[in-house]
């Protein structure tokens, strides 16, 4: 019996495609299309940051002015010390912003399989690609543990805040292993998460789109809607669990370093009361 629906079926590209080579480089889809969302948002906030003015305006302006309020309330209330927090706000502002547009950006039309090269699209959401979430979530964790160490004073003391206790008793030291090791995967959960969700949205859609034949636009409308929350919300999640991981140890190498200050502080005052 012929089937309802065409004999073809819907096109899904999970693997990145090469587009064309670039000094002997193999530039894939992904990667030129996030060229192009970073050229976008570089100007999109150049333009925003002339814009803003002391009283606050609406639309789109309005929009930046409170995700940034957001995520600068998020970073600095993750900190002990609110001072310390405020240094990490450039980079985790700029890290929310890049891939929510990177994500509502992947749901613009010709995005996908709007426009090909070969039998390959030329444009493809960056954040549906594993390499450029890896590269996001690895630059991201090598970020966090550069300012661990350096807020913490030392590798050594970095270290101490996985041993809850004596490193020497076999059982506390199991344990620091095992969350050191915990912590070295995180740079894949981060990745993982966001790719997934991506890529799977975009699946989703297509299918979708191919169900709905002419009525394309139709079908996959609330599931295009349904991702921009989901983009919206992976944005968040990968964020806040950043911020996390670095106020983890920064606040834990600030609490050693308060109990190491007392006793010195507590001679003192019993010198001068003598």
């Amino acid at each position: 019996m012929r089937s309802l629906f065409a004999d073809s079926s819907p096109a899904v590209h999970i693997a990145p495609g090469g587009v064309f080579h670039l000094g002997g480089l193999t530039i894939t889809n992904s990667i030129f299309y996030g060229w192009i969302c970073s050229v976008v948002l570089i100007i999109t906030f150049i333009w925003v940051a002339r814009k803003i003015t002391v009283k606050p305006k609406g639309g789109f302006i309005q929009f930046v002015e409170v995700g940034a309020d957001f995520i600068t309330n998020l970073v600095v209330n993750a900190f002990d010390d609110k001072k310390k927090g405020r240094k990490y706000v450039p980079y985790f502002v700029t890290l929310f912003f890049f891939i929510l547009f990177n994500n509502w950006l992947g749901l613009v039309p010709g995005v996908g399989e709007g426009v090909h090269v070969g039998s390959l699209p030329l444009l493809r959401p960056f954040t549906g690609d594993l390499n450029a979430t890896l590269a996001i979530g690895l630059i991201t964790m090598l970020v966090v543990y550069g300012s661990s160490i350096r807020e913490s004073g030392s590798i050594r003391n970095y270290l101490r805040h996985f041993f809850v206790g004596n490193p020497l008793n076999p059982l506390y030291l199991i344990i620091g292993l095992l969350e050191m090791l915990t912590d070295l995967t995180r740079v894949f959960s981060l990745s993982l998460r966001l790719f997934l969700n991506i890529a799977i949205g975009e699946i989703v859609i297509a299918v979708f789109s191919y169900l709905g034949h002419v009525l394309a636009p139709a079908t996959a409308l609330p599931f295009t809607l349904l991702e921009l929350f989901v983009g919206a919300l992976q944005a968040y999640i990968f964020c806040v669990l950043s911020v996390n991981y670095l106020a983890i140890a920064v606040n834990h190498a600030h609490h050693d370093l308060t109990e190491e200050d007392v006793p010195e502080t507590i001679g003192m005052e019993m010198e001068t009361n003598g």
